[in-house]
C-alpha cells in the first residue's frame, strides 16, 4: 500500500506533527466535514487511552505509534517544530476494539444487546464510530452470537467463535512471516551474524508462538491465555537454576554486631598469647640454649644519650 508523509491539523499550541500514513488517509471525503480524524480510543489489550486515526468518511481505522528521540526537532517550511516525534499510522482491524466492549458487556450484563448499546463509553465518545468502518457489520459475526427480534439484530459475545477467528489471525500472521522470510527462532540472529549465511532454526511452534505474541497485543490477557491453550502451545518452562553456594545475605539495613569486636583492639592483643602450631624447625630452635644471647632487635635499638 502506498504511503506518504503528511502533516496533521495544528494542535492547540500552534505546533504540527510529522506522520507517515497510507495515501488513502488523505483522500477527499465524500461528505463535507468528514475528513481524517485523530481521536482517543481504548487500547483493546489494556483498556487504557491510545491514539487512533479514522480516515476520510471513517471507513478505515489506523493506530498511531510514535518514534521519539531526545533533542530532536523538525524544520517545517520556515519554522522549527519542537515536537520532534515521528508518527506512524498503520491499519488495524476495528473488530479488536469492538471485541473489548463485547467482552466487557458479557461480564457486566451477559445478555443479547444491540451493538449501539454495547459500544457506549462516556470516557471515549468516539467509540461508536467503529461501527462506521467498512465491513464491520459482516465481520462482527466472527465473534458473536446473533438473534433477530422484530427486525432488529441483537448480539452477545461468543468465546468459541472468537477463538476460531483469532486462530485464523494467527495462521494468517504465520503465513506472512514465512512469505517475508522473517526468522523467529532464538538462535537465528547470532548464527547468521557469525557465519554470514541465512540459517533458520525456526520451528512451526516458533512461528505460531511468535504470531500469538503479536495478536496478543490486541486482546486482553485472559483471552491471550485462552488462545494459547486453544492453539495447544506448550508452556514455556525456564531451565533449572543450579543451587548457588550459601553466601551471607546482603542488605541495605544497618549491620548489627553479633559479638564484641573490641576484643580485637591492638591493646588487648598485646596481653594475649596467640596459640598456634609450631613447625619442626621452630620446635628445634626453641630447645637451643639462648643464655648470653642478645635478641636481634637489640642491634637496631637507638643508643641511649650520654
Amino acid at each position: 500500500m502506498p504511503s506518504g508523509r503528511q502533516r496533521s491539523a495544528k494542535k492547540s499550541d500552534g505546533g504540527q506533527w510529522v506522520i507517515v500514513a497510507p495515501a488513502s488517509v488523505t483522500n477527499l471525503p465524500k461528505k463535507a466535514g468528514s475528513g481524517p480524524l485523530f481521536t482517543r480510543l481504548r487500547n483493546p489489550s489494556t483498556g487504557q487511552a491510545a491514539l487512533y486515526l479514522f480516515n476520510s468518511d471513517a471507513h478505515q481505522l489506523l493506530e498511531v505509534k510514535a518514534f521519539h528521540e531526545e533533542y530532536r526537532s523538525w524544520f517545517i517550511g520556515q519554522t522549527v517544530q519542537h515536537d520532534g516525534r515521528l508518527f506512524f499510522a498503520t491499519p488495524v482491524d476495528p473488530l479488536f476494539l469492538v471485541l473489548f466492549y463485547l467482552t466487557r458487556a458479557q461480564k457486566e450484563q451477559g445478555k443479547f444487546q444491540p451493538l449501539d448499546q454495547i459500544l457506549v463509553d462516556e470516557e471515549f465518545p468516539s467509540c461508536p464510530m467503529l461501527l462506521q468502518c467498512a465491513n464491520i457489520s459482516q465481520s462482527i459475526r466472527h465473534i458473536v452470537d446473533e438473534k433477530e427480534i422484530s427486525g432488529r439484530s441483537f448480539y452477545k459475545y461468543s468465546e468459541e467463535k472468537t477463538l476460531k477467528w483469532l486462530k485464523k489471525k494467527v495462521d494468517q500472521t504465520v503465513k506472512v512471516l514465512k512469505d517475508h522470510d522473517v526468522r523467529v527462532g532464538e538462535k537465528v540472529q547470532s548464527a547468521s551474524f557469525i557465519s554470514g549465511e541465512k540459517i533458520d532454526n525456526s520451528s512451526e511452534e516458533d512461528y505460531i508462538r511468535y504470531a500469538h505474541g503479536l495478536i496478543s497485543e490486541y486482546i486482553s490477557e485472559d483471552l491471550s491465555v485462552g488462545l494459547s491453550k486453544y492453539l495447544r502451545l506448550p508452556q514455556v518452562t525456564s531451565p533449572p537454576v543450579e543451587a548457588a553456594p550459601k553466601k551471607r545475605k546482603l542488605s541495605d539495613a544497618p549491620v548489627e554486631a553479633e559479638e564484641d569486636y573490641t576484643k580485637f583492639n591492638s591493646g588487648d592483643l598485646k596481653n594475649k598469647k596467640v596459640k598456634s602450631k609450631m613447625s619442626a624447625s621452630q620446635k628445634a630452635l626453641a630447645k637451643v640454649d639462648k643464655t648470653g644471647m642478645k635478641a636481634i632487635s637489640s642491634f637496631f635499638s637507638s643508643k641511649a644519650s650520654k
